[in-house]
């Protein structure tokens, strides 16, 4: 039956704010697994996994809480993934960004990118704090491990650091992009060879039973006497599972997989999991403890810079630098995209660029090495509920009689139940946490389901269960034809290539061969190894990177 579209001018102008595809992905543009793995494995190595894996030491977790617990708690995150999220974007083949529109209308689209650009900001800020710690060490500032800063120099290093970054989230190149991908497999390397040459320096560790008794005593030793903060084995859970809600219950990841053949891709997340979220996180936690040992100070008067440095040397202080470089450029940039909303008619280097001028301001107070467990507990629970709506009205609606798209099938600007449905549990759960009634780790699962509820009853009350004009398809833009003469890249195995290749591989394996000759060096023998070990892996990490750049160079081409 036809209705009235009313606003319908309104609705207009407001979508020719957004830029985000709105078409379903075509059968031709869609990936293996293989691309997912590659991903996830570098999305979920950067330079958080400095700072969680100390604070899980700082806030008193045991071994048992960490090396389980995030076993329990990566397979929930692995588990949101492939049961909501994949199966969502896979029936769909939309961004979030566009299907939200198309249930909570453009005004609400507006409200979550402006809010998501925000929460991008301070995670860009966070990670050029990240690079700047290691940054900071030639030029002898102390660590920063304040809220605050307390060295006028560090202030100039992350100026220095935050116009590096912003130049380049700007430009955009495609080699740098490329770069980030050669990174990805010498980080983890590197979390791993920290831990390896300094878990030695806790004591003689002849089995697993030896590793364990020494975490115990010396790496997660549980809460300190008076320590009122700690966390436990279901804070642990509960934390790796929120570590990343927006992407996969909040459904911002619908964005990656609506590029998947099929919906059990989802179950490759466990890659980025349990080699960044698990592996890095208890290999920094490792190498944390054993530097603050030798140190004879308080992990809490470390910065990761520090510690990398005095695991690793300058290979070492290069890991978080470019560990905080790769994860900052593209959060930037999302972040200027999320902005144009609000910036109509500003060229998107405008906008990265105000967004960066905000971002480096931000990353002038170190709070990250105090407070990110927090925020990364506010970013998820802030726009999780987004994700809930949508899974309630693809999924739940046609089951119980209501219509989906019902809001912009009466033209309306904005979905009014959608909003209230996310503010009122996100009020309440703030004042629970707020009030120490509930910690905010455990405030996701009931925010969900009141979410669901409530949008189900508000939007029965506002009519999506009653007569609704015929659905009106969203304006579709159609997708760019392919331009004559357009380049396309393809992979060649020329000589060069080949040989780049394998001086590559090589260096990979001589950065865990080498930390694993300290590790099982006998008595006296480790400190020596260990610094030779030091010397001797920048030379080969330089190679590595010369020998990665000119392998994809070599080994793409482009053919008209």
């Amino acid at each position: 039956m036809a209705g009235p579209r009313p606003a319908r001018g309104v609705l207009e102008r407001l979508d020719r704010l957004n830029e985000f595809e709105r078409e379903p992905i075509a059968e031709d543009n869609l990936h293996g697994g293989g691309y997912f793995a590659g991903i996830f494995a570098g999305e979920h190595v950067a330079a958080t996994e400095f700072v969680i894996g100390a604070l899980f030491i700082n806030f008193g977790a045991s071994t048992y809480d960490v090396v389980v617990g995030l076993i329990w708690g990566n397979l929930l995150a692995v588990l949101s993934w492939a049961l909501v999220c994949a199966p969502i974007a896979v029936q769909t083949r939309l961004t979030l960004y566009w299907y939200l529109r198309a249930i909570g209308g453009p005004v609400l689209m507006v409200i979550y990118n402006v809010l998501n650009a925000i929460l991008f900001c301070v995670l860009a800020g966070a990670m050029i704090t990240v690079s700047a710690s290691a940054v900071r060490i030639p030029f002898g500032i102390a660590s920063q491990t304040n809220w605050y800063p307390d060295d006028a120099r560090f202030v100039l290093v992350v100026l220095g650091v935050g116009a590096v970054v912003v130049t380049l989230a700007i430009l955009g190149f495609k080699r740098l992009a490329q770069f980030a991908a050669i990174c990805s497999p010498w980080m983890l390397l590197m979390f791993v060879a920290g831990a390896l040459v300094t878990l030695p320096l806790l004591g003689d560790i002849r089995g697993f039973g030896d590793f364990w008794r020494l975490a115990d005593k010396y790496i997660w030793t549980g809460p300190a006497p008076g320590q009122t903060e700690a966390i436990g084995f279901w804070h642990i859970v509960a934390f790796a599972w929120i570590c990343n809600l927006a992407m996969h219950l909040g459904m911002s990841d619908m964005a990656l997989f609506r590029y998947a053949r099929r919906w059990q891709y989802g179950f490759i997340s466990a890659v980025g999991m349990y080699l960044g979220h698990y592996l890095a996180w208890i290999c920094a936690g490792i190498m944390g403890a054993s530097v603050a040992t030798v140190l004879r100070v308080s992990l809490t008067e470390l910065d990761s810079g520090e510690v990398a440095y005095a695991a690793l040397g300058a290979s070492g202080a290069l890991t978080v630098v470019i560990a905080g470089w790769t994860t900052a450029n593209p959060t930037l940039y999302r972040a200027g995209l999320a902005l144009q909303v609000v910036t109509p008619g500003w060229p998107r280097w405008a906008v990265t660029l105000a967004a960066g001028a905000v971002t480096t301001v931000i990353a002038c107070f170190p709070f990250v090495f105090t407070k990110l467990l927090d925020f990364v507990g506010l970013y998820g629970l802030l726009l999780m509920p987004v994700g809930t709506i949508v899974v309630v009205e693809h999924w739940v609606f046609p089951r119980i009689g209501l219509g989906r798209f019902w809001a912009s099938r009466k033209g309306l600007a904005l979905n009014w139940p959608a909003l209230a449905a996310w503010l009122i549990p996100l009020a309440a759960a703030m004042l629970c946490w707020r009030l120490g009634l509930i910690h905010l780790f455990f405030l996701a699962g009931p925010a969900w389901l009141v979410t669901a509820v409530l949008y189900i009853a508000f939007s029965a009350m506002a009519g999506a269960g009653g007569p609704l004009p015929e659905l009106d398809e969203p304006p579709r833009e159609p997708l760019p034809a392919a331009a004559d003469g357009e380049r396309k890249t393809t992979g060649r195995w020329t000589p060069l290539a080949c040989f780049a290749g394998l001086v590559a591989l090589i260096c990979l394996a001589l950065c865990v061969i080498l930390p694993a000759w300290v590790f099982l060096s006998p008595g006296e023998a480790h400190l020596e190894r260990w610094m030779t070990v030091k010397r001797e892996l920048i030379g080969i990490t330089v190679l590595y990177f010369v020998s990665g750049i000119v392998w994809i160079q070599q080994h793409q081409r482009t053919t008209r």
